[in-house]
């Protein structure tokens, strides 16, 4: 089933024949090869372009593994543009699966040729336009983006969002489904809960997981990548750093693992986007407090499938897609701290610290979401609302909960929303 990407197609569509390279990034299995090879290429066919003027090349399967050798690659594309009175786009899936090899010209001096090398060579080509996709973002270092010179755009690929997801879910409850499976488009063509669940643990297992291992040459760490995982898993939503990590690794794992390697696997999920990270920060000191932090997962269904779907607490699942809603839509999301000073009950200065789930900025614009879950009563609202009323400006407030209500403001401004209505429509509006 092909479901409409529209947000990320028409970035694409924006960017044709702008001379840059377009680097199309995200998870695996989230959707960029459809975006690229299926919906893309629709649309380049539907304003008049030839299909022989669009090269497709999908370097992760056999029929196309000669082409992870660099020099094959480019002798290849550079004989498929043989009219330079006509424009090619060039529609590459899994670029880093190009391999470097040693340039043949500089052997002694162990240079070598890789994928970086090939698309600076393709930039010189002016009839050829570039696409390419990859499931690490180890290939968009500061390094290759330098070298790049400022002519590669970056198009970040998600999950299915809920609205994506909605708009084909064929079901009653699709935000339980939603919340249960997640947002990878090839679940909406799994029939039964015990397919959607095996296909999930499956990524997890044979592909994720591997792919980290496999990369990183730390085949003999899986289990400790897998049991860290697990943990993170079990605290989305809650403040946590390196050592903290190695703490429950020895409590709960009996394992010692140092906290500097901890922050390295971490990086590693960051870098294959399986976890995210946002950081602390300080609303009215306007500065970032670098420990702790919270993780979340790109697709809440692959942290359910991470605890075989063991866990399923409502309130932070629920606080893990409205990260990724926010996320998906091009929003950094931080986590708010609210610093205050007040006096107890024998008249002493005490000092405060509360938390606003995400600040959301994009631009100069920015909003305070908090993710509440449930307010049965006037003290939980007071509650909930305490650091939004405290951040000393004027900025958007919102607060989230799980059942649907009809929208409405409090004395103080603050929005209040459901969740379902927050996903569908208002966070495409928030600024």
């Amino acid at each position: 089933m092909v479901v409409k990407r529209d947000f990320y197609l028409e970035k694409l569509v924006n960017r044709r024949e702008n001379g840059r390279i377009k680097v199309i990034t995200g998870i695996r299995r989230c959707g960029k090869s459809v975006l690229l090879f299926d919906l893309f290429r629709d649309s380049l066919l539907a304003s008049g372009i030839e299909p022989e003027q669009i090269i497709t090349l999908k370097l992760d399967t056999a029929g196309h593994a000669r082409y992870r050798n660099p020099q094959e690659l480019d002798a290849y594309v550079r004989g498929c543009i043989a009219d330079e009175k006509r424009m090619y786009y060039v529609l590459i899936d899994e670029i880093q699966e190009v391999q470097p090899i040693p340039n043949p010209w500089l052997v002694e001096s162990g240079e070598t040729i890789g994928f970086v090398d090939v698309l600076l060579g393709w930039m010189d080509i002016r009839n050829a336009d570039i696409y390419v996709t990859g499931s690490n973002s180890r290939m968009l270092s500061s390094d290759i983006m330098t070298e790049f010179k400022d002519r590669g755009d970056e198009i970040h690929v998600n999950p299915l969002t809920f609205r994506e997801f909605s708009s084909a879910y064929d079901g009653r409850d699709a935000w339980q489904a939603f919340c249960t499976y997640g947002g990878m488009p090839r679940l909406l063509s799994e029939r039964t809960d015990e397919d959607k669940s095996a296909y999930l643990r499956s990524l997890i297992r044979n592909t994720y997981l591997t792919d980290v291992a496999e990369r990183n040459r730390i085949n003999n760490e899986i289990s400790v990548l897998d049991d860290l995982l697990n943990v993170v898993a079990s605290g989305i939503g809650s403040l946590t750093n390196p050592t903290k990590l190695e703490n429950t690794f020895a409590t709960l794992k009996h394992k010692r693992i140092a906290d500097s390697t901890i922050s390295t696997y971490l990086g590693y999920f960051e870098e294959a986007y399986i976890l995210r990270k946002a950081m602390q920060y300080d609303i009215k000191g306007k500065k970032y407090i670098n420990t702790p932090l919270k993780y979340y997962f790109t697709d809440v269904g692959l942290r359910n499938a991470q605890l075989n779907f063991r866990q399923q607490e409502e309130n932070h699942i629920m606080e893990n897609v409205l990260y990724n809603e926010l996320t998906a839509r091009g929003f950094n999301v931080d986590v708010g701290i609210v610093e205050y000073n007040y006096k107890d009950a024998h008249g002493k200065s005490r000092r405060s610290r509360l938390e606003v789930d995400f600040v959301a900025n994009k631009g100069g614009n920015r909003c305070y979401i908090q993710s509440a879950f449930a307010i049965p009563d006037a003290e939980k609202r007071a509650q909930e609302t305490n650091s939004l009323r405290r951040t000393g400006d004027s900025y958007r407030k919102v607060v989230v909960v799980r059942e649907p209500i009809k929208p409405w403001y409090d004395e103080n401004g603050i929005y209040y929303i459901g969740v379902e209505d927050f996903a569908l429509r208002l966070a495409d509006q928030l600024l």
